[in-house]
């Protein structure tokens, strides 16, 4: 029987949720809640769900899980109503921008038994996977050095800026979760630098458009993180990883695998320009992930405490800019 899920909150992200669920197999899309009528009826329209309330979601018997694409301050609440009530959970990162919030409510997940995916999707991307997999086959030896770079087209909306929690626990935070994974081991120093380099107005609005951060492992292991608020040439997403014995690289998507040459040079074409273009299969590979662990009853591939251990790193990395000093995460 099909995997009978609910999206809360018909957003941006939500509806990149719903596709995924409507491209995986033995997933079903049953039921959205949404505020906004409107929202909720291009949703219901596209995909054949009900539109129903949050409240009444949690007490349908005719759904199993749910995945949250509400606003950040919402997640921990939904998160211990819908495990309590035997719902497993898909949400999108984070739980709460509090790490106490989130130990509090990963704490009671935990005293219900219930199933908490987090929704790092870049985990799921084809390519990093390759990464990944070329690591643990061991083809470039043992992890020394990791450089990860992610820079966005251009700077969300600033009431976005003002709500997000700034660039480290809302950006750089898919970084600090593709690093933990990458490196195999947990981080023991965090060394962070930041500017505003891009748009004064972040800057008056209490946060950095550039960052990097150096993460160092206790075996002394690296991860350099660079991130930006700008690129004009587009969204730029690559990883790196050298080894004892050689290195593995992830490089750009662009909009075609084509290079033209000519009297003036070569030439490609643009890079893929935003996350919904260019995580299209992670979206729907993390989604698959989620429906295949319940299915096999096996644990889940990011967990809540990936997104606790991710948020320490965020939070030490603020703390690292303020004291011009190393910190330690945890």
């Amino acid at each position: 029987m099909a995997l009978r899920l609910a999206i809360l909150g018909a957003g941006r992200i939500g509806q990149v949720h719903a596709k995924a669920v409507a491209s995986v197999p033995g997933a079903e899309l049953v039921a959205v809640a949404e505020p906004f009528a409107e929202m909720a009826e291009q949703m219901r329209a596209q995909y054949g769900c009900d539109i129903r309330e949050i409240d009444q979601i949690a007490g349908s018997d005719d759904v199993d899980a749910v995945v949250i694409c509400t606003p950040t301050d919402t997640h921990a609440d939904l998160i211990e109503q819908f495990t309590a009530a035997g719902k497993a959970v898909f949400c999108e990162k984070p739980i709460d921008l509090n790490v106490e919030r989130v130990r509090a409510c990963l704490a009671k997940v935990d005293a219900v038994g219930g199933r908490l995916m987090l929704g790092f999707n870049r985990r799921f991307d084809p390519d990093f996977m390759a990464v990944k997999a070329a690591i643990d086959d061991g083809k470039i030896g043992e992890v020394e050095m990791i450089n990860l770079t992610s820079r966005d087209p251009v700077p969300p909306p600033y009431d976005y800026i003002t709500r997000s929690g700034g660039i480290f626990r809302d950006m750089m935070i898919h970084d600090f979760d593709v690093a933990r994974w990458l490196l195999g081991e947990e981080v023991t120093s965090v060394y962070a630098a930041a500017s505003v380099l891009t748009d004064a107005e972040i800057g008056k609005l209490g946060d950095f458009d550039s960052a990097n951060v150096i993460l160092t492992t206790a075996s002394g292991k690296q991860c350099t993180i660079t991130n930006s608020r700008r690129a004009t040439y587009g969204y730029d997403q690559r990883i790196e990883v050298h080894g004892s014995g050689g290195s593995v690289s992830a490089r750009n998507q662009h909009e075609a695998n084509i290079e033209i040459a000519d009297a003036t040079g070569y030439h490609r074409p643009p890079l893929l320009n935003f996350f919904m273009t260019r995580y299209v299969a992670a979206y729907a590979n993390e989604i698959a992930a989620f429906v295949q662990a319940l299915g096999d009853e096996s644990p889940m591939p990011t967990t809540g405490l990936d997104g606790l251990k991710a948020l320490e790193l965020a939070e030490a990395a603020v703390t690292s800019v303020e004291t011009k000093q190393a910190v330690l995460p945890g």
